[in-house]
């Protein structure tokens, strides 16, 4: 699909062009988003690309201020005004968070010393703090290999907040459906959405259809489990019925359960591990983790 917002394809070639030529770079060492009229995922792409070109217009007229809140200011940037190439400007952000966009406006950002790598496992102390107890980064390490999101995914999550912005940050072009019926884990959800600068996110209430029929087909599911599993479970199997699941639990009595939840609803291939993980303290003694099974299976 090209770029029709703002930008025709041939202006956004133009000015990859413009922009290969004033570092003398290839225009393939170029991240491009298109954000003129749409929210796209900016702050992730910053902080793992080395060379980010945005194209904007006054649909995010305080682009340079949130750049520089969010701590970009002292990156190098190159400034061109309008749909054609023509004068560069190259200065740092910091410098322009005063600048309001106007006007079709093409943005390199350059940080050299980034590492072109996604952080797996962020670490907690990075979340808003909230009613949420947060798995530990290494577990949810494992989580996110197991769930395996591309980039073009949609991803649906119940009560699992870290997890949302983990899975955001890599659909970048896909819906991440979080299941938030908590007002105080729903507030803390919606303030990680704003620190990690990800608009990938739905956020719904619960899994009834009225709820589900506002969000995209999810692909696969990763559920803390309560004493409504089955319900969550036959609800988005209404949505795709050939959805997968990971399922996060601590309680041996909801283990239990699962895999005649599974056999009822047609889901194969399950799997179960445990996974423990313990870690010294300040004071250097080995602190243990909760230890959690999960469980996989797909519906055929």
């Amino acid at each position: 699909m090209g770029m029709e917002q703002g930008f025709t394809n041939e202006e956004i070639l133009k000015w990859m062009g413009a922009f290969a030529d004033e570092l003398n770079v290839s225009p393939e060492k170029f991240k491009i988003l298109n954000i003129c009229g749409k929210n796209k995922n900016v702050y992730p792409s910053i902080e793992t690309h080395k060379r980010v070109i945005l194209f904007s217009d006054n649909t995010h007229e305080n682009l340079f201020y949130e750049l520089w809140e969010a701590g970009f200011g002292d990156y190098d940037v190159y400034v061109g005004e309008g749909k054609a190439p023509g004068k560069i400007e190259a200065t740092k952000i910091k410098n322009l968070m005063k600048k309001k966009i106007d006007s079709p406006v093409a943005v390199l950002i350059v940080n050299e010393n980034t590492r072109e790598s996604y952080r797996i496992g962020i670490k907690n102390e990075y979340f808003s703090k909230g009613p949420i107890h947060y798995v530990c980064n290494e577990i949810r390490a494992v989580i996110m290999s197991l769930l395996a999101v591309d980039s073009h995914d949609n991803v649906c999550i119940v009560s699992g907040e870290s997890i949302v912005i983990e899975a955001a940050i890599v659909a970048s072009e896909g819906t991440i459906i979080a299941v938030e019926g908590n007002e105080g884990s729903k507030n803390s959800m919606e303030e990680n959405i704003d620190k990690f600068g990800v608009h990938n996110v739905q956020i719904i209430e619960d899994l009834s259809k009225e709820s589900l029929d506002t969000v995209p087909v999810p692909r696969i599911a990763f559920i803390v489990a309560t004493k409504n599993l089955e319900n969550d479970i036959r609800n988005l199997l209404t949505k795709n019925p050939k959805m997968q699941f990971v399922i996060y639990t601590l309680e041996l009595d909801i283990l239990s359960k699962i895999k005649d939840i599974f056999k009822i609803y047609g889901i194969d291939e399950m799997e179960v591990m445990q996974i423990a993980v313990s870690k010294t303290n300040k004071n250097s003694i080995f602190v243990a983790e909760p230890v959690p099974w999960l469980i996989t299976g797909a519906a055929k």
